[in-house]
């Protein structure tokens, strides 16, 4: 099972101030890292969220980076003033040699295309820039697989989906969860209070195994069913959950759902 989530801008709503909001997207991503999930989908809910979209946008592609790109591709910025205090992901990306000479055959790393007196090349976080033939402009990140190591670096350019290995997700938006829903073509599953108890639902597990499949939460005011009204009913493929059944708190938190409701999908999909 391939997992994308779906998540609103107004997940940060009830945080009072921005380290707050920020300590919650750093459990977000780490989260999302955890359970291997692709894509996370920021969908628009309530207006004069501007500024929750954009931290949103900023903290979870900055947490995704390598460290060794981050001071490269990200200026100083007011989204990123409590960075420092956030956790790393050590995602398998992240936790590359440091050491050019270690570096071998059918490693994989990310890395920045930089033009040097109009030559492009890729910066992967050594001293020495490695020649780029590949079509992505400067400025753009890519993933390079060596086909040769120390000390000549000859690489080409791979697909995410190319490597065996979790590399980290995707950060997407859109303007409201109907147009993220109307452009998925795959399983989607709702989590709510109000939906059919987890385990009661074991053949739809058995539907979608091996699937891709959108995990959509709603906001801290108002859940999927507020959000999406009588269009819920239209989606095909999709099924409406509660993955905590007989919760003893009033509500569960957005970074508590998406933890929780990844933990049972990740024991699921292997039964």
């Amino acid at each position: 099972m391939k997992i994308s989530v779906a998540i609103p801008d107004s997940s940060l709503m009830e945080e009072p101030s921005q380290l707050d909001k920020a300590m919650k997207i750093s459990q977000i991503a780490r989260a999302c890292s955890i359970f291997r999930v692709g894509t996370i989908y920021l969908y628009h809910e309530a207006d004069g969220r501007e500024k929750d979209m954009a931290l949103l946008r900023t903290v979870l592609r900055f947490l995704e980076t390598p460290q060794y790109l981050r001071r490269t591709m990200y200026r100083k910025m007011e989204e990123l003033r409590f960075a420092g205090s956030l956790s790393p992901l050590k995602i398998p990306s992240h936790v590359q040699t440091t050491d050019p000479k270690k570096v071998k055959s059918g490693d994989i790393r990310d890395g920045l295309v930089v033009s040097v007196k109009g030559q492009k090349c890729v910066d992967v976080g050594f001293e020495q820039l490695i020649p780029y033939h590949g079509p992505e402009g400067e400025g753009r990140r890519v993933i390079v697989q060596f086909k040769e190591g120390f000390p000549k670096f000859s690489i080409k350019t791979v697909r995410r989906d190319e490597i065996k290995q979790y590399w980290g997700y995707e950060v997407k938006e859109s303007s409201s969860l109907s147009n993220v829903l109307s452009s998925w073509e795959s399983f989607v599953l709702f989590t709510s209070r109000r939906g059919k108890i987890v385990h009661k639902a074991q053949k739809y597990f058995q539907e979608i195994a091996g699937s891709n499949v959108l995990v959509v939460f709603g906001s801290p005011k108002r859940g999927v069913h507020e959000i999406l009204g009588k269009s819920m009913t239209n989606i095909a493929k999709s099924q409406i959950l509660n993955f905590f059944p007989d919760q003893a708190t009033e509500t569960v938190r957005l970074e508590e759902a998406i933890l929780g409701t990844l933990s049972v999908l990740n024991v699921l999909a292997r039964n």
